[in-house]
């Protein structure tokens, strides 16, 4: 176990370490969605009139969904760092060393998280100027939804990247298969205000259920929401989905180490 937590740690220190050494990065995956918060803040609005979100202006509205954004461009592009280390050799060497493979997922796993939480965690200091204040219990709630959160992108990315020969194909299914998965959480509009048969694709959406649990922290304490049902079901929702790519990626990782062996032999 010790060892297990060893090499974890190790990996996921390389993937932070050379994260900060990147700063074009650090500002890619920060200032996009800083842009979309900003320009679609301002373009809509005027517009923004929820049923029931009285006062609440869609700058403020649209802020945690910006905040889930940063985890998914974060934890995802951090991904794709297994690609790059396919080509260099490093994760060749990583696989023949005597060392779990649970500890190569979770290593990178932990290391896109951090990365996505640091820069998540920076955008939260605006949560002041929008009205929106955070008690310590709260604050408790939200650091365990960007947890959960950050786990099950990263591990998600890891499923995808994993079987990928190119970056610019992982761009790609990024853009067709990830990006409606935050599109269809409820970020940019509310759930109520859609047909019936998109509710239906929203609510199956898991990160539907992450973006409600990283929301409803700035509007009630910790013991509110651990008496409500609606939350909790969407907190066991994004646990259950969370684990789930955590157990299919090391599943893929075990499939992959098989493989290459029956073909030695």
């Amino acid at each position: 176990m010790s060892a297990l937590i060893r090499v974890s740690l190790s990996l996921a220190k390389r993937e932070f370490t050379r994260f900060i050494r990147q700063p074009q990065r650090v500002v890619g995956t920060v200032a996009q969605p800083l842009l979309f918060w900003l320009f679609l803040g301002a373009g809509f609005g005027g517009s923004f009139r929820p049923s029931g979100m009285e006062g609440v202006s869609y700058l403020e509205y649209f802020y945690p969904g910006v905040m889930l954004m940063m985890m998914l461009f974060a934890s995802i592009f951090s991904s794709i760092t297994i690609i790059e280390d396919r080509d260099a050799g490093f994760l060749q060497g990583v696989l023949v060393a005597p060392v779990s493979r649970l500890s190569i997922v979770l290593g990178k796993v932990l290391g896109c998280t951090s990365i996505a939480m640091v820069q998540t965690l920076i955008f939260t200091v605006a949560a002041p100027f929008l009205g929106l204040h955070l008690g310590f219990g709260s604050l408790v709630m939200l650091l365990m939804g960007f947890v959960l959160t950050g786990v099950g992108f990263s591990a998600l990315g890891f499923l995808l990247a994993w079987g990928m020969k190119s970056t610019s194909a992982f761009h790609a299914v990024m853009m067709v298969f990830l990006m409606p998965l935050w599109m269809l959480s409820g970020a940019l509009f509310p759930l109520g205000n859609v047909p019936q048969a998109m509710k239906l694709v929203m609510l199956a959406n898991p990160v539907s259920h992450a973006l409600i649990i990283i929301r409803a922290p700035f509007y009630s304490g910790a013991r509110t929401l651990l008496a409500d049902p609606h939350y909790l079901i969407s907190l066991a929702v994004t646990i259950a989905w969370a684990v789930a790519c955590l157990g299919l990626s090391m599943a893929r990782v075990n499939k992959r180490e098989k493989g290459v062996a029956a073909a030695s032999v």
